[in-house]
């Protein structure tokens, strides 16, 4: 298993078992924010997430990935075939588990990860962190968060 995502699940177990950090998304400043992954991963996607907070609780959220082209990861059939048949998982169905997730737990630390979807999750992870930050600031400007393998290189 890569390091940093037995990192992040160790990180997750500990956070879970200690109480969390319930309400991580308290103090919220109303609007829609955006956090984004700084380069295309090496399957050639970019991941990013959306979230709109309205009453200092985040409502909606959007959580998916872009190809170079523009197309939407969780749209493209053909990639959805073919992870679903190698890994048991595949982006329209995890995207919205992880938002969904963080909608109703309003805290990407406590989030449970999807088999076969385990590096989506550290992603989602880290890119739901640094929105809520923004979200705290009520900064609208993008985030743009480092990929794992990216944080692995360094």
């Amino acid at each position: 298993m890569n390091k940093s995502i037995a990192v992040i699940m160790i990180l997750c177990i500990i956070t879970v078992s200690f109480g969390g950090c319930a309400g991580q998304a308290a103090g919220l400043q109303d609007g829609y924010y955006t956090a984004e992954a700084t380069h295309f991963g090496a399957d050639g996607w970019k991941e990013y997430i959306t979230i709109y907070v309205s009453d200092s609780k985040i409502i909606a959220v959007e959580y998916d990935a872009y190809n170079a082209s523009g197309l939407v990861r969780s749209w493209d059939i053909k990639n959805m075939r073919a992870m679903k048949a190698a890994v048991g998982a595949y982006p329209n169905e995890y995207t919205r588990l992880y938002a969904q997730s963080l909608v109703d737990l309003q805290d990407p630390a406590v989030l449970d990860m999807i088999t076969g979807a385990t590096y989506s999750g550290g992603l989602f992870l880290l890119l739901a962190e640094a929105v809520i930050e923004k979200a705290k600031a009520g900064d609208k400007h993008m985030a743009l968060v480092e990929s794992l393998t990216q944080k692995e290189e360094k």
